[in-house]
């Protein structure tokens, strides 16, 4: 099981914009990925252009095939003109649930 969770600021006048780009990115990853097992798109409750992904796939290779979807190219083509600053991102494991859990 990989997980990531992501950090992107993005410019408060391309905020609605971003919100289309990153939803249809999530929406396609859970629907069309097998190896995509979550994504979960989170705005942060005291500022409005700070996002969080919660990302999980079955392992490293599903990630390897979500950067080659057309979803995700379509989402990475947008965002530099989206984004404020740079992009934090961070790769865990899971503890709990434990990995047969994960449907």
């Amino acid at each position: 099981m990989q997980v990531l969770i992501v950090e992107v600021n993005v410019k408060p006048e391309t905020r609605d914009r971003f919100i289309e780009v990153i939803t249809d990115d999530a929406s396609h990853s859970e629907a069309d990925e097998p190896g995509c097992l979550r994504f979960d798109v989170l705005q942060d409750a005291e500022d409005q252009n700070k996002f969080y992904f919660y990302e999980v796939y079955k392992d490293a290779a599903s990630v390897a095939a979500h950067r080659e979807t057309p979803h995700f190219a379509r989402f990475f083509k947008a965002l530099p003109e989206l984004m404020e600053g740079t992009m934090g991102r961070h790769i865990a494991t899971n503890l709990h649930p434990k990995d047969a859990a994960w449907r």
